[in-house]
C-alpha cells in the first residue's frame, strides 16, 4: 500500500479452496495473502468495479436529461457511412 494511505481492516469470509488458491498464489509471489487480495480487488474495481459505476453514471446522465436520442445517432450513422461511401466511389 502507497506510503500515507490509511487502511481499513475488513473482516471476510471466504470459501476454503478459495483460500488455498490465494496462498499458493501468494506463496509463488513470495508475497502475503493480504497483497494478493488488495491486488485482486484493485483489478476488480478497475475493470469490472469500474464497468458498474460507468453504467451508473449514464443512467444519472439520462435522469438529468442528458441523453441523445437513438433517432439523432442512428441519423448520423447513416450520414457517415453515406460520406465514406461517396469517398469510395469518387476515389
Amino acid at each position: 500500500m502507497p506510503e500515507g494511505t490509511a487502511s481499513v481492516p475488513v473482516s471476510l469470509r471466504v470459501p476454503a479452496d478459495l483460500i488455498e488458491t490465494l496462498d499458493k498464489i501468494a506463496a509463488a509471489l513470495e508475497r502475503s495473502r493480504s497483497w494478493v487480495m488488495l491486488r485482486a480487488l484493485r483489478h476488480y474495481i478497475a475493470d469490472e468495479g469500474q464497468e458498474v459505476l460507468d453504467v451508473q453514471e449514464g443512467i444519472a446522465e439520462l435522469d438529468r436529461g442528458e441523453g441523445i436520442p437513438i433517432e439523432d445517432v442512428l441519423a448520423e450513422m447513416d450520414e457517415i457511412i453515406a460520406k465514406a461511401e461517396a469517398s469510395r466511389k469518387a476515389g
